[in-house]
């Protein structure tokens, strides 16, 4: 049985961060305590391991809990947390929605524009076959989102920049993953936007490749706020 503090129309492993940090910050976990095994997480929530691990995994990346191979997960010391962290977002939530995608975008923009200027050819080199690689999968009827990752964070390793690397694995963890599932949620729709969304991830890899920081930070600009429409579609679907 779910716990009477999770969120109903969150999906299934933020229902158990949202749960999970909400016991640590309340101090009913304290810094040192174990959490609850996985399998009495399954029974509670009645998911499977995979879900329970995913959402162990947003808090270890978080910085709120520590793993101990063979022992379990443990509350983390508050010294070793992260000192910034979002608030878990569930796709019902329009406002708080809108304001996680106007950040992302800010993030986004700047650090395409830092690829334009410091791209090596072997950054280019990865960034244009995770373009490949989303058009094989919109060839075979595939959504392609590992691809899409792989686009997003290549162009973000082309910054150079360590911080925006963090950042974008983090983003990925909060903002990215909402994307996704609106994306999986909708299959069919999408599917017809499919080849909208391939042209403004080229667009964005050429102004890239013209070394055009202006151009490039517009392209991203634009993808990801038609992105945030594309979402609301979804959703209202």
């Amino acid at each position: 049985m779910k716990s009477d503090n999770a969120h109903p129309n969150q999906p299934l492993p933020m229902e158990i961060v949202h749960w999970l940090s909400g016991e640590i910050q309340s101090g009913r976990l304290a810094t040192g305590d174990q959490l609850p095994s996985e399998r009495q997480l399954c029974e509670q929530f009645s998911v499977s391991r995979a879900v329970v691990r995913e959402a162990l995994s947003q808090l270890k990346f978080e910085e709120l809990i520590t793993t101990q191979q063979g022992k379990g997960a443990f509350v983390a010391k508050r010294g070793e947390r992260h000192a910034f962290r979002l608030k878990a977002v569930s796709l019902g939530e329009g406002d708080a929605l809108l304001h996680i995608l106007e950040f992302l975008i800010t993030i986004e923009v700047g650090a395409t524009r830092l690829a334009a200027l410091r791209h090596t050819p072997e950054d280019l080199k990865k960034i244009r076959q995770a373009l490949v690689g989303m058009e094989y999968a919109m060839v075979n009827d595939q959504l392609g989102d590992e691809e899409d990752y792989a686009f997003h964070q290549a162009i973000v390793a082309a910054t150079h920049n360590p911080h925006f690397k963090s950042l974008n694995e983090y983003l990925d963890h909060s903002v990215r993953r909402l994307i996704r599932e609106a994306r999986s949620n909708t299959a069919e729709i999408y599917n017809e936007l499919i080849q909208d969304v391939q042209d403004e991830h080229q667009a964005i890899f050429q102004a890239i490749q013209a070394r055009d920081p202006v151009l490039a930070g517009e392209a991203a600009e634009r993808h990801l706020r038609n992105a945030a429409k594309r979402m609301n579609m979804y959703l209202q679907a």
